[in-house]
């Protein structure tokens, strides 16, 4: 399993729009093989801060996704909504069972 953290750091004036762009990025990509999970989470500490929590099958997944229209699309549009740039921390995982 593929844990990706990516962090944006959102100009406070456009984060509607980001939020707007960023709901069909999720809709999308949770429909994409090898998708578990995608959901984009708000920092309650910092203003302006998210983080789009990925988890992925595989590495191949990871790829795939990186290649898809809607993936490719989104990054060329995201750095208009940002203050710094994109942030990415990538794991590899096991869910553990209780």
């Amino acid at each position: 399993m593929i844990i990706t953290h990516a962090h944006f750091q959102v100009n406070p004036e456009k984060e509607q729009a980001f939020l707007e762009e960023v709901r069909s990025l999720i809709a999308d990509s949770r429909q994409e093989d090898g998708n578990i999970s995608y959901d984009l989470m708000k920092s309650t500490e910092q203003e302006n801060t998210y983080t789009m929590v990925e988890v992925w099958q595989d590495q191949a997944s990871v790829e795939a996704h990186g290649k898809s229209s809607h993936f490719t699309a989104f990054v060329e549009k995201a750095p208009q909504f940002l203050t710094a740039p994109l942030a990415l921390e990538s794991y590899v995982g096991e869910k553990i069972e209780r």
